[in-house]
């Protein structure tokens, strides 16, 4: 394993490189060695795929067994934290929400599917018998009945995903790499190594306006929500149907453009090279920058003028996202900080916390890239390796959900919508590149997406039409457009969709229960089927209703589950 982990960083590195905002010489020269260490890699793994050891599978050889442990539910804010009042709702809330199904066309389900709801009813009755019996004989109570229906649910939207189809098309234009993406309307707007930001109309797939004005290669885009959008063209005696696109760049500059005139209408000189930013809808709105020097800075949308400066970081940041008054920041180095907009004129984000790379397990070093989605209290994190890291920011404490069923497995954006939790993966030993697909807020896993030949996706947009169905934009080497099809329609999508059993077999797990990434270097994947995690939760869920019934605290008790091999 020893010379598989050094080819796997020496291609992890080679892969940082490629996705850099300028090469050296030095740097082509490792890149051209890709394929010869790719070639390699691949033959030592067939070498070690046998008896003993599959991929996918980390471990020191030691029958594997899988503990879990009642958790307390998670606390309040600690009172020294100020509270962030205007935060999105809950997670409790977004549970009792139904997640929907990919469009209204969709939600039938064959006779297959329904035989696998059948079968897990009768699986989570058995439980459900033993818990009555265990108890004396209480009947069922509302959570057990909850559990039923979501679980019904679930059944139906993985179902729907397993049909569904879409049809790609390739946006052509830029000259390199494509760094970022947004959706505004029924236009694409991109952000590439080639210092251009390029509008494309969804419609017709073609180039609408090439906005031309970086010297250096564009790293972020942000798009203002409508209202703010008002404001400003109101000023500029523009129409008040005018959209604005935000573009930061290795330049130091950032750039508002107006999309109908194609023209910028400001620039902002950072003093650094741009490599994140955001915009935070609150009073008069904010522009958050991140810095390669790990800087996060905050502008007025309403003057324009520099209202704070902070060292945030120690390596670039590499994402900033928004969620109501609050400010994600992710770094190279695996940190995460969480600010608090005060909405003052000066020093208008507060820092809430701040998680280092040894708390949130993303220790990529110089040269790493994190990409961060937050949802409520939870953070999802993406920073090149084979699993999704999800930090909960009020505590600090962290859970990882494996992407990839490999080793050589590298995650590289993760981003939500609707009721999708979607992480991309990229196979560093193939070249292979698929997308995940987890409902939300449980995050288990439904489908895989991928076609022939398809690139690496470094960023990702989505939105829905008025029909409800699915808009992807993908991009890396290729600007692509995702347009969903009818489920029941004769035209064959250009997607192919499957089921990864591994990534089928997994589900949430503590860091308390898993390995130091370090030591890993790749995939903790559980063996453990479907029927197993579904019994498991279900337990934990139906053993937290009696404790609450019998007025006995969940921590008078632990549970243990042992799942060993021979399960």
């Amino acid at each position: 394993m020893g010379e598989v982990r050094k080819l796997q960083k020496k291609l992890r590195q080679i892969e940082n490189l490629e996705i850099k905002v300028s090469l050296t010489p030095e740097e082509r020269f490792k890149i051209s060695t890709k394929a010869e260490l790719r070639s390699r890699l691949a033959e030592l793994q067939l070498q070690l795929s046998g008896p003993q050891q599959t991929l996918g599978i980390v471990g020191d050889g030691k029958k594997e067994k899988m503990k879990r442990q009642v958790e307390d539910a998670p606390g309040a804010l600690p009172s020294q934290t100020p509270p962030a009042s205007k935060i999105l709702k809950g997670e409790e809330e977004s549970k009792a929400q139904a997640t929907p199904a990919p469009t209204a066309r969709q939600r039938e389900t064959g006779g297959g599917a329904e035989i696998g709801r059948q079968q897990e009813r009768t699986e989570l009755a058995k439980v459900s018998d033993h818990l009555r019996d265990v108890s004396g004989g209480c009947p069922e109570s509302d959570k057990e009945q909850q559990l039923r229906q979501e679980e019904a649910e679930f059944t139906s939207l993985k179902a729907s995903w397993e049909k569904a189809k879409f049809r790609l098309r390739l946006l052509e234009g830029h000259n390199d790499i494509v760094t970022c993406v947004v959706a505004v309307d029924n236009l694409v707007v991109s952000g590439s190594r080639d210092t251009t930001v390029k509008v494309w109309h969804v419609p017709t797939a073609t180039e609408h306006k090439n906005l031309g004005g970086h010297t250096g290669g564009v790293t972020c885009l942000s798009a203002p929500p409508p209202e703010y959008c008002k404001r400003l063209a109101w000023s500029l005696s523009l129409s008040d149907k005018e959209r604005f696109i935000l573009s930061g760049s290795a330049d130091c500059y950032v750039k508002i453009w107006a999309l109908s005139i194609g023209q910028c209408v400001k620039s902002i000189y950072t003093f650094n090279a741009v490599t994140a930013l955001c915009f935070v809808p609150e009073e008069d709105g904010y522009i958050v920058t991140g810095s390669d020097g790990g800087k996060v800075q905050a502008w007025s949308w309403h003057t324009f003028e520099h209202c704070q400066s902070i060292n945030a970081h120690q390596e670039a940041v590499t994402s900033i996202q928004s969620q109501g008054p609050l400010v994600f920041s992710g770094s190279a180095e695996g940190g995460v900080s969480v600010w608090e907009n005060q909405c003052s004129d000066r020093d208008p984000l507060r820092l809430l916390h701040h998680w280092s790379g040894q708390v949130t397990g993303c220790r990529g070093g110089p040269g790493g890239r994190l990409t961060l989605s937050p949802r409520g209290d939870r953070v999802f994190l993406a920073y090149g390796q084979a699993w999704l890291k999800i930090l909960h920011w009020r505590t600090g404490t962290t859970s990882r959900l494996t992407n990839h069923s490999s080793i050589t497995g590298v995650t590289d954006c993760v981003h939500q919508t609707g009721g999708l939790l979607i992480g991309s993966c990229y196979d560093l030993a193939n070249g292979a590149s698929t997308l995940n697909l987890f409902s939300l807020p449980q995050c288990r896993y439904l489908a895989s997406l991928t076609w022939p030949d398809a690139p690496r996706i470094l960023c990702f947009a989505a939105w829905t039409t008025g029909s409800g169905d699915h808009r992807w934009v993908s991009g890396g080497r290729d600007l692509i457009v995702w347009e969903q099809l009818p489920s029941s329609g004769k035209q064959r999508g250009d997607v192919t969709v499957k089921r990864d059993s591994q990534l089928d077999s997994c589900f949430l797990e503590s860091e308390e229960d898993t390995e130091d990434d370090e030591e890993t270097d790749g995939t903790h994947t559980h063996t453990h089927t479907h029927t197993h995690t579904a019994i498991s939760q279900f337990f934990r869920s139906s053993f937290t209703d009696s404790c609450l019934m019998t007025n006995r605290g969940i921590a008078d008790y632990t549970i243990v589950l042992i799942l060993d091999d021979a399960c």
